[in-house]
């Protein structure tokens, strides 16, 4: 008689989990950051969010793009000293819960998951270093509140700005039908996770960050956070029309804010870096060598231009007019 080893769907959890939590400090270990992992409960997605947090001096929040963890910013953490830095994940990625419905209000929820973070944080107002996705509810945040955002630094195209879309192999994840499908014939592995690398032009990956990607799809939360996502942005012709970012919502940001493009990046080209640029009023543009995650090949270069910007404009301790 065969027996049959059944494994409990919580200990698989719990064995994914523990697989990321190691793969997030083999990350930060590799860049020498010493961040500390908190956790804080938040009322938008009835859990808890994870905050890497390190350094001292003026706030800072990192939130990164569609599908990668916080930990990913380890190498430019490395070189950004004199501030108090906060990586978030964001819902549904990494240690954060998700949202039991991602697809309703996805604008009023993004906004409201990061005013939560700050109040969680004991932050009135913070400067933001942000990519792709991760820009988008910057900028939202930055629109709707804009007393909570002192400044913003966008390393990156940000998703879906003057309806810039994703790569052909993105806007096919956005059908459903499709998704399901291409999810089974590429599950999470070292090599789906290089082939990624390769359509955001960010290849080769270093070993630790291409193990974190593989733990960080391989929880329990990703697949269904991240196909809901993508079919919220995208569809198969470009970017869904409501979200396109217009050059008049631009316009209306008013916090002082630098633009670091990748001359490579495949989300956007820097023609549509230099119309992002004239269209935000206090803005400024650099454009660096690299793909759409710059900062893994030029984190001492982008550390160099985003340090001085953001000491010029740090957080207050109480909430002010940003946009005075």
């Amino acid at each position: 008689m065969v027996s049959l080893h059944i494994v409990k769907p919580s200990l698989e959890i719990k064995m994914s989990v523990d697989a990321f939590t190691n793969a997030q400090r083999r990350m930060l270990a590799r860049y020498g950051v010493d961040a500390k992992a908190r956790f804080v409960d938040l009322p938008s997605i009835t859990g808890r969010a994870q905050v890497l947090v390190v350094g001292d001096g003026p706030p800072v929040v990192m939130i990164n793009g569609i599908g990668t963890p916080a930990a990913m910013w380890a190498p430019l953490m490395a070189h950004l000293s004199g501030f108090r830095l906060y990586a978030v994940d964001l819902p549904g990625f990494g240690l954060t819960d998700t949202v039991g419905d991602p697809t309703r209000h996805y604008r009023a929820n993004a906004v409201q998951f990061l005013c939560e973070t700050l109040d969680a944080l004991g932050l009135d107002q913070a400067a933001f270093i942000a990519n792709s996705l991760g820009s988008r509810w910057a900028i939202w945040l930055a629109l709707d509140m804009p007393n909570r955002v002192s400044a913003m630094v966008h390393i990156g195209c940000p998703a879906t700005v003057l309806g810039t879309s994703a790569p052909l192999p993105m806007r096919l994840m956005s059908v459903p039908p499709l998704a399901r499908l291409l999810m089974k014939l590429q599950p999470p592995s070292h090599k789906q996770v290089e082939q990624l690398s390769k359509m955001v032009h960010q290849h080769p990956l270093v070993p630790e960050l291409a193990d974190l990607l593989v733990a960080t799809e391989r929880l329990p939360h990703f697949e269904h956070t991240f196909l809901s996502t993508l079919n919220i942005m995208v569809r198969m012709r470009g970017a869904r029309p409501d979200m396109a970012l217009p050059r008049s919502e631009l316009a209306h940001i008013c916090q002082p804010t630098q633009l670091i493009w990748g001359d490579d990046d495949p989300m956007g080209s820097i023609d549509v870096a230099r119309r992002v640029a004239e269209a935000i009023p206090r803005s400024e543009l650099h454009i660096v060598q690299g793909g759409h995650a710059p900062w893994l090949t030029q984190a001492e270069r982008i550390g160099s231009s985003a340090s001085p910007f953001l000491s010029k404009y740090p957080a207050s301790s109480g909430i002010v007019a940003a946009c005075g």
